[in-house]
This record gives C-alpha cells, structure tokens and sequence, in this order.
C-alpha cells in the first residue's frame, strides 16, 4: 500500500513537472525543480489538474502584483518587515498548521502601497512554505483587527491578500480567524465571503480575543493575543534573510535552502525517491494531520476555490472602493456609575465640539434596503457556526450549541459568583466599540443625541426618510438589535429630547411599530431622564411633525402603566393604533429586587405587540412576531439593553431549554453600543432568568450557597 502511494506521488510529480517545464519553454525560462513542484502537488492532493492551474494562476498573480526579484534588504520593503504587521509564529497549531498573524492596526494604508504590503506577505510565505511540514499542514491566518480603525482597513488589499492565498499560492489554507471583528468590518466581509464556498464556510471565524485559544492553544499564541509566547519578529526575519539568501531571482517558484525554522524534516532537493520517500514516512508518522492530501477521491475538501476572479460581486464591488471615508475613531469614554453622570459626564443639553465627518452613506447605504427600513422580510437562517463571520446575521440570535441548559446555569452561577459575573462583564466591557459613528458626529447631528457619549452606529442606525435635499433629517439616535430568530426584532433608542420628538414619531410609523417599552419615568432623582413625548391625560392629543397622537385610554398596573394611542397621518388621513408602556418600578438606585415585576411587564407586551400586529392594516407580512418594537430608558442602552436580553433569552429558553446570557450581551452590544450599561444588570439579568425557570416550573429549587449579595448602582 504504501509502495503505491509512493509510486503515485511519484508519477504526479513527474507529470506536473513536465507540464509545467513545457510552459517555461514556452517563455524562455528555466525548469522547474522537483521541490518546488511537490509543493504546488501538495496544495492540491497531488490532483495534477488541479496543481497545474494553481501553478499559471501563481505565475499571474505574482507578475500582475510586482511579487518578482523581491529586496528585503532595501527600501521599501526593508522597512515594511521592520513594521511587524505581518509574521509567521515560531510555534503551530495542534493540526501541524503554521500560523501567520497581520496586525490590522499596524497597516497604515497611506504609508505604504499594496504592492509592498504584498511584497512583506509573499516574502514570508516562501520562507514558511520551505518546511514539509507547512507544506503538508497547511497556514492558520489570523487576521488581528484589535484596536485596529478604519483607516487601517484596505478593502482592496485584503481582497489581493484572500485572491492570493484562495487560489494563487502553493500553501493550503487551513482556518482563517477574523479577530475582534469591527462592525465596521462586515459591509466588505460580505463580499469576501463570495469568494468562498460552503464546505469553507465553518472554517472561518470572527472570534474575540478570549476565544481565539478555542482554536489555537494558548501556549502556541504571543503574549499580544493573550497567549503565552514571546514573539520575537526580528529571529523570524533572520530565519527568512538565510533561508532567501540563494534564491534565484529569474525564478518566481524556485525554493530556497531548507529553514529551520518550523521544522527540521525537510525535502531533499531533486531526488525524486527521497521525497517520496519522507512524505510518506511523513504522513505516517504524524498521521491525520497529513492522511488527507494522498487521497484523490477524499470529500474533505479544504482549498479555497481556484477560481481567482470576481464574478458575481459587482454591484456590492462599485460601493467598496478606495474613495471610502475614514471612519473617526470612537470619541470619550461612556461613564460607568450614575453619579458620575449626576456630576456633569452625562452632559444633558451640553453639546461638546465633535469634528464634523464626511459623509460615507456610499458604503453604507446599502445595508438598508427596504426591508430593513420598512421592517418587513423575513429572517436570513443563522450561521452554520456561532463564531463564523460568513453569515449575514451575525448578530441574529439562535441556539449555537453554546448554552446552559437549567441545570447546568445553576451550577455555573454558583460557581462564578457575583464576582466572577462582574468579571465576566468587565471582559465585555473592555472591548472598544466594534463600530463607527458618522453620522451621529455629523454636525448637525450632535443636537439629536441626548447624550454625547452615548452615540450610534452607523452599520445598524434606523434610517428616516429625508425630509430635505441636504439629507440633515434622516437621523435618529436609535439602532437595530436582532432577537432570538428574528432580524431587527427591536430598536434600542435614547429618551426622545424635545428637539426629536417629531423624528421618534416618523420612526414609529416608517417602521409600523406597534409597541413602545419605556423603562424609565420621565424625571428620577430630579434628573430628566426623558422628554413627555405622548399625551398622559386621556382624551388628550399632541401634535409633533405631521402626525397627530391621541390618547385614547390609560391603564395603570402595580409596576407599569399602558397607553392606548391613536396615531393619525395629518398628511394622508391614515390611522394606527399604538400602544406606550412604561415600566416604573425599576429603582432609583440598583435592580429590582425581584425580577416578577419585569417578567410580568415582559409578557405583557408580547401579547400586545401579537394583538396590535394581528390588526395591523394593511396586514403585516414580514417576521410573525410583527415589526420592531422599539425600546427606551433615558440613553437606550442600560435598562434597554437588559429587557432586550431578557426576551431573548427567555424565548431561547422557551424553546430549547438552554441559556446563554454572555453571547447575548456581546451580540447585542455590537448592534447597539454599550448595551448593559452596568455591572449590576449583567448579573440582574441572570437571576432574572432563574426566577422565570422557578415561577414556571422548569426548576423546582436553586442553590446559590456562596454567591455574594453585593456590587454597584445601575441606571
């Protein structure tokens, strides 16, 4: 048996190389050596076919990009090494992988040209590529975007980057991890993600920092990406100057001297029975990790596809250019106590200077189509992985397969503790937003938000309709946040300001909302917290834009009240019936006691969004629980934040018998920024969850001996 695969692997070389020499006749250049060619096999199951057109389209992709007679010694490219943004690890992963880190934040596209940024990778990869081992094993590229902004994000050239690696370089690919992903991030992402096919799909992952050793031993990672390693990218480059230092510069293929670098099992070179030899002691000897590749007729098929082109992105393409606008970087720090806001930082009615940004509604712009404008369609299927960043609802909640079931909560509760809760949340909370905020800067804009640290993202913003040819009226301080199997099942907003009455109005009837949650009482503390936006005495009307709002009926509950609304079109006649509920029995100071009061206002309104939505006109024909409901306290993010995770954790539930409260939190947060504002309601909302298991039977009892009764305030 072995005999044989060594004779075929043998036989697939020998015809590789005489094709391929037969192209290099043909343009007058040298042939190829047999080490060079076991590479280009290697890369594609030594399926001939294959290998020869991943051969051309590496020639192409090399002439085409200017990765020819390369100078590391030499300006530009000498000092483009010297960044670091680009490395192999000393170290592998568990499969035999090498893995290979770009630093996103080191990038500064305006410094550099994509042709030295190329030249840095390529230079590299030939280094990396001359152990067997890498060649056999495949690269893990890590893509670090932490801290990174938009201005060191190139579309074009991490387009160039994916081009080469998918089906223009002799090196199979084994993972791709997308690290601390920005929002910003995923307008092109989806376009990268044409590129792959499905069977690719689950091997590439947006992950957090935290998460990146479920994929990579913490012991392989550098201390920079919270392993345990020292990365020293000065050896590495030395290791390459050795390994380059013979290298013939009229050959784009040609290998170097074997480096020692990652591995001491090296080919031999031009000794066609030793290296069919060692490959298959190879493949023996480290066994699954290589088993795969010598088998034509294997199904799992790990390549990228070889097609190189970009057929079927156009029109998404034409809004993904070098023209993009630089994002600004995220200004001040949101508060983390109340007080601090009662001392001035909350900044009500203070509008602090904020640079105006240009507008970048050409890369946004289409993100919101009808459907999410309008609120209607249904729901895209979630992911075929939790952390993979190809789905186009990332932040769509499901179950993932991460979940406690109730038992299992319970002892995680008891086990982590309060503090343990307030660690986790501090994790969550240490991460920068993953998003930009344009439009929320844009002069005039500023006057719209309650608070000038509490700003929106511009890739989930809801949208208005202008209102006037300079586009200076369709912004609302208000975000999209997904539900558990329902895109945009929510709008997280501030407490509407006088000045933003008539747009919270617009937005209520653009997007059909039948339900408004308020969380908070319009004055606490002798703080205004929110703007007396809709009538409070029955039979009363408001008028705020061009819409009449009546009130109809007040019922008055223990812990919340409901109003019945009459909203009226001043301009066509039409007529909808909206109802306003106001929780108001969150106190001053902390979380509830108990979390009945809001479980039972939380039933409440799904009853009315399903009845309002059943007598919608005309008939709603999008998700079945009906439009967004939209939700407020005073900055939209602390006790909206939590009565968001509630439902969507107790519809999980509900339906799966699982719960996952810190995945939640962290997809929410990336649609609407800083939601949970507070130590306190991250725990809240996990004894809010046993309280609803226990009242409905699920658990009959709970021991929590152990888990400490203090912390801080909360909204």
């Amino acid at each position: 048996m072995g005999l044989s695969r060594t004779n075929r692997m043998t036989k697939a070389t020998k015809e590789f190389v005489e094709q391929v020499n037969e192209l290099r006749r043909a343009r007058n250049v040298g042939p190829l050596s047999w080490n060079t060619a076991v590479k280009f096999l290697m890369a594609r199951k030594f399926d001939v076919t294959r290998a020869v057109i991943l051969y051309e389209q590496h020639e192409a992709t090399r002439h085409r990009e200017g990765l020819v007679n390369l100078s590391p010694t030499s300006d530009p490219l000498l000092t483009e090494l010297s960044t670091g943004k680009f490395t192999i690890l000393p170290s592998r992963d568990e499969s035999g992988a090498a893995i290979a880190v770009f630093t996103a934040r080191l990038h500064e596209p305006r410094l550099t040209t994509q042709q030295t940024t190329l030249q840095g990778v390529v230079y590299q990869l030939d280094a990396a590529l001359e152990s067997l081992e890498t060649q056999r094993c495949g690269l893990v590229f890590i893509y670090d975007m932490t801290e990174s902004a938009y201005q060191n994000f190139d579309y074009q050239l991490s387009q160039k980057i994916l081009t080469l690696l998918k089906g223009g370089y002799p090196a199979r690919l084994k993972k791709v991890l997308i690290v601390t992903a920005p929002l910003w991030f995923k307008a092109p992402f989806k376009v990268l993600r044409l590129f792959v096919r499905e069977k690719l799909r689950d091997r590439v992952y947006t992950v957090s920092l935290p998460e990146l050793v479920n994929h990579i031993p913490s012991k392989c990672l550098p201390v920079e990406l919270g392993g345990e390693a020292r990365l020293n990218h000065q050896a590495w480059l030395d290791q390459c100057e050795k390994s380059m230092t013979n290298r013939d510069p009229a050959t784009v293929c040609e290998p170097s001297p074997p480096l020692t670098h990652l591995t001491n099992t090296m080919i031999p070179d031009d000794d066609p029975a030793s290296v069919a030899e060692q490959l298959l002691t190879f493949s023996e000897d480290e066994g699954s990790c290589c088993e795969k590749s010598f088998s034509h007729d294997s199904n799992d098929d790990d390549e990228l596809e070889e097609d190189g082109t970009m057929e079927g992105t156009g029109g998404l393409l034409s809004n993904l250019n070098g023209d993009q606008t630089p994002a600004a970087e995220e200004e001040g720090k949101l508060e983390e106590e109340e007080e601090e806001k009662d001392r001035g930082s909350s900044l009500k009615g203070e509008r602090s200077p904020v640079p105006e940004i240009q507008d970048t509604a050409h890369l946004n712009g289409h993100l919101h189509d009808t459907d999410r404008i309008s609120g209607r369609g249904s729901p895209a299927a979630p992911p075929s992985s939790g952390s993979s960043g190809f789905s186009d609802d990332d932040s769509l909640h499901y179950d993932d397969g991460r979940g406690f079931t109730l038992e299992e909560f319970v002892r995680h509760l008891r086990d982590k503790g309060r503090q343990g809760l307030y660690h986790d949340y501090t994790q969550i909370k240490s991460r920068p937003p993953d998003g930009t905020f344009e439009n929320s800067r844009k002069r005039w804009n500023q006057v719209k938000n309650r608070y000038t640290d509490v700003l929106c993202f511009d890739n989930t913003r809801v949208v208005l309709s202008s209102e006037d040819e300079e586009g200076h009226t369709d912004y609302i301080n208000a975000n999209y946040v997904d539900g558990y199997k329902q895109k945009n099942a929510f709008i997280s907003t501030q407490g509407p300001l006088p000045g933003t009455f008539g747009d919270f109005w617009r937005m209520i009837w653009e997007q059909r909302v039948c339900v408004v949650v308020m969380t908070t009482r319009a004055v606490e503390r002798g703080r205004t917290k929110c703007g007396q936006y809709w009538p409070t005495e029955q039979d009363t009307s408001v008028t705020h834009s061009h819409f009449t709002i009546t009130n109809t009926q007040i019922i008055n509950y223990h812990d919340y009240s409901v109003t019945q609304l009459t909203m009226v079109d001043n301009r066509s006649g039409e007529e909808r019936k909206v109802e306003h509920m106001q929780f108001t029995s969150w106190p001053d100071y902390g979380v509830p006691d108990s979390a009945m009061a809001m479980l039972e206002f939380l039933g409440h309104v799904r009853e009315s969004q399903a009845r309002l939505t059943a007598a919608l006109t005309p008939p709603w024909t999008g998700h079945p629980l009906g439009p967004p409901i939209v939700v407020h306290c005073s900055a939209g993010i602390g006790r909206t934040g939590t009565f968001c995770t509630l439902d969507i954790c107790i519809r999980r539930l509900e339906e799966t018998g699982t719960i996952e409260v810190k995945g939640t939190v962290e997809k929410i947060r990336s649609q609407r920024a800083y939601s949970i504002q507070m130590p306190d309601q991250y725990v809240y909302c996990h004894l809010a969850l046993l309280e609803y298991a226990l009242h409905n039977g699920k658990l009959l009892e709970v021991d929590l001996t152990g888990f400490e009764e203090d912390g801080s305030e909360s909204e």
